[in-house]
């Protein structure tokens, strides 16, 4: 080989290496709009990583979840950081299908110093937490609360209280439903799946002062409680709701309460920055706050507690440069980036950190529903979700592996209902064989 081309194979081959030194790693997340947003803000992940590359999976709730769980089940590590609820965090971690965290931050010291793990809200990092190990950390965090719009409460003479009861919510749509001027009275999940439609249904039925098993694991849908709660909801929205509403889960109902079209809507506490932000919101000057709706047989249960994590499947290969991603994603820093690029503290990602609430800056943008928010959070106990006991945590869920596919199967019988395809009797009934059969199944009724 002549000597003077002897540099040039040096530099080919440095550059080579550092081309196959670039890692790739594939995100698979929600279409909410907080995680799009992440996503739109990956070139400034590769400002600060530019040896990592990142591949991203969005898809609808459902579908999401029935690919992500398939996935880390089999092991195929298809993904290196997965969107994941609070619901699987647990179960999947017993499973051994999720990398633990814990490890890692110890790993890391520096990225441990500025991510500052212990600003994480307890109860959010608890929920994540089994046997001593962190598992995921938190995206976002919410309850739920009541959005409704000012301007047509003023116009239809009403005010809303800050502690409404379900009673009075359907009053106050019977009084705002105008469809020939394209205004619906109420807008409320109906899409059908287990953290779709039923995250709502089961919340209205804890209130209503029910539940879905008792301490036998006797399934209890086929109860008044359970009864009063579904013909409540299915005659609401039936009356005063929005044509086609089992085709609309939590984004078709954003959609429809930022364009004006909702008088109120009762879903995610996440939906108050969306609500609140002049870039997708067109009722940012007329948006009102108050807490979730309480039925006649209790208060508890009446908001849900859910939080979005990222964590990272046991399968992956990559998991140094999935764990930069995650805790960039997950970091006060990341907070502050998305707070600059959308122009609103109101918008950052909610619930999960101390010093979100302590920030003068987000209590000046988020002031109106910011106390609803956290106190909604720290109101909503997993371990006492109903109002007669039960063997199971979860508020607007029930924490064994089954409820995934129990809780989408009752979803669509429940859709039903709304639809008309079924009775309210009809539906109930379906339900309570669904339960009885999962629970007889799964060896928890003796």
């Amino acid at each position: 080989m002549p000597r003077s081309r002897f540099p040039l194979v040096l530099l080919t081959l440095a550059l080579g290496g550092a081309a196959q030194a670039a890692t790739t790693i594939t995100i698979a997340t929600v279409n909410n709009p907080d995680m799009v947003t992440m996503q739109k803000l990956t070139p400034e992940f590769n400002k600060k990583y530019p040896d990592i590359n990142v591949k991203w999976v969005v898809l609808p709730e459902n579908e999401l979840r029935q690919k992500i769980t398939l996935d880390v089940a089999s092991g195929a590590g298809s993904f290196d950081i997965a969107t994941v609820g609070v619901y699987e965090v647990p179960i999947w971690a017993k499973n051994g299908w999720l990398d633990p965290l814990t490890p890692l931050f110890q790993k890391n010291p520096s990225i441990a110093a500025s991510y500052k793990l212990n600003d994480i809200l307890p109860s959010v990092r608890g929920a994540l937490t089994v046997n001593g190990q962190l598992y995921a950390v938190p995206f976002y965090a919410e309850s739920s609360m009541t959005f409704y719009n000012k301007d047509l409460f003023k116009k239809a003479g009403l005010t809303m209280p800050q502690n409404p009861t379900w009673q009075q919510i359907q009053t106050f749509a019977s009084k705002i439903h105008n469809p020939s001027q394209g205004v619906y009275g109420i807008c409320l999940r109906g899409l059908p799946g287990w953290g779709e439609n039923m995250a709502f249904i089961t919340t209205m039925v804890n209130t209503f002062g029910g539940r879905w098993y008792d301490q036998n694991w006797r399934a209890q849908l086929n109860t008044p409680a359970w009864k009063n709660a579904l013909t409540f909801y299915v005659n609401t929205l039936k009356k005063y709701g929005p044509p086609g509403a089992t085709s609309n889960g939590f984004t078709e109902n954003l959609t429809l309460m930022s364009q004006g079209k909702c008088g109120m809507w009762v879903d995610a506490t996440v939906a108050a920055g969306f609500l609140s932000d002049p870039s997708s919101s067109k009722i940012v000057n007329s948006v009102g706050f108050a807490n979730a709706p309480v039925g006649p047989g209790t208060p508890r249960g009446s908001n849900w507690f859910w939080s979005w994590n990222l964590a990272i499947p046991k399968s992956t290969k990559k998991e140094d440069a999935a764990f930069k991603f995650l805790t960039w994603a997950t970091s006060p820093e990341y907070i502050n980036l998305v707070a600059k690029t959308k122009g609103t503290w109101a918008a950052v990602p909610p619930g999960t950190r101390t010093s979100t609430y302590t920030n003068p800056n987000y209590k000046k943008a988020a002031g109106a529903f910011s106390n609803i928010v956290l106190s909604s959070i720290n109101r909503a106990d997993v371990t006492r979700p109903t109002k007669d006991p039960v063997p199971y945590t979860g508020i607007q869920y029930v924490s064994i592996p089954q409820f995934q596919a129990l809780g989408t199967r009752v979803g669509q019988i429940m859709a039903g209902a709304l639809s008309g395809q079924t009775s309210i009797d009809q539906a109930l009934k379906q339900g309570q064989d669904e339960a009885n059969r999962v629970a007889r199944e799964a060896g928890y009724q003796k």
